[in-house]
């Protein structure tokens, strides 16, 4: 091999090492801590808006537009939450009394007349908001993390240890469409 060929060599293998250093710290970064669990994705969920998946099984809870007989809207109630049990042969049951008071419940506050101000009881520093928007004529809800407006479709909390009433939250993953790009996007929040 010649001076020049090597020198040439030697560069291309520098700046090879040096980009895949770079893609793996950053598969790194996405990936780090993730749940070793696999959840399954709901389908055809009459009225779902998004859903909540989180460790430590995978049972995954829905929340849905609550709907009064007359086909609107229920003020009072406008968000209906419950589980689909996975780990249960998919059954369908509602949050029990606990967890909808303390953990995975919704408050809600009207607006006005098609929006709602929406707080999880057990993480009120992260405020949704549920409303009509004009081009579907659909609910959809949207919360804003790190800067970013997005239309969720799900969360994942991600717990490691802890107990029933102190579980060990290292973190929430919000995904959703980005209301400005329109693209698909998830943004990660620490919860400590």
């Amino acid at each position: 091999m010649n001076k020049l060929s090597f020198k040439y060599f030697t560069k291309s293998l520098i700046v090879l090492t040096i980009l895949v250093n770079i893609i793996s710290e950053n598969l790194t970064a996405q990936a780090k801590n993730p749940s070793p669990l696999n959840f399954p994705t709901p389908k055809n969920v009459d009225n779902m808006l998004f859903y909540i998946q989180r460790d430590p099984n995978i049972n995954t809870a829905i929340y849905a537009i609550n709907y009064q007989e007359n086909g609107k809207i229920d003020k009072e109630n406008p968000i209906k939450g419950y589980w689909i049990r996975y780990a249960e042969k998919g059954e369908k049951k509602d949050f029990n009394y606990i967890q909808r008071k303390f953990a995975y419940g919704i408050e809600s506050k009207v607006l006005n007349n098609e929006e709602f101000e929406l707080q999880f009881v057990s993480y009120k520093k992260l405020p949704l908001t549920l409303k009509k928007i004009d081009s579907d004529q659909k609910y959809h809800v949207f919360v804003s993390v790190n800067q970013k407006k997005i239309q969720v479709e799900k969360i994942f909390v991600r717990i490691e240890g802890g107990s029933f009433w102190l579980p060990n939250v290292k973190y929430a993953e919000v995904t959703g469409i980005d209301a400005y790009s329109n693209k698909v996007i998830t943004e990660r929040i620490l919860l400590k």
